[in-house]
């Protein structure tokens, strides 16, 4: 007897993705929040406990608006209202991906392995 939902089948096929432990790829990065924020966010300068940066999204003249707490990891750029609570949501606005693209990237970045799902 056929699936009733011709999807499920497809979905049984698919071999299981990578599990992305989201809590160890925030902390593994805030260890490193700085190299992230050179490579991320090239051309910027620590200033206190904050990585001050032109934002590269747009026609920003000079540092100042755009900043990166390194102990938090929580960014914004108090030009345009664009913030997020962490370095993975950094990478995913940076480069425009998902969040968990952004953590799969930040993981390979970290040498975190991506455990398979059970």
């Amino acid at each position: 007897m056929a699936d009733a939902n011709p999807f499920l089948a497809y979905a049984r096929a698919l071999p299981p993705r990578p599990r992305i432990d989201f809590a160890e790829v925030r902390s593994a990065a805030l260890h490193q929040a700085l190299p992230i924020c050179h490579r991320v966010l090239p051309g910027g300068r620590v200033r206190g406990r904050e990585y001050v940066v032109r934002n590269p999204k747009r026609a920003d003249t000079r540092p100042g608006s755009f900043k990166v707490n390194l102990r938090t990891g929580q960014w914004a750029d108090f030009a345009t209202g664009d913030k997020g609570g962490d370095l993975i949501a950094l990478v995913a606005w940076r480069f425009d991906v998902p969040q968990l693209e952004a953590a799969r990237r930040l993981a390979s970045l970290l040498s975190i392995s991506q455990e398979a799902a059970r």
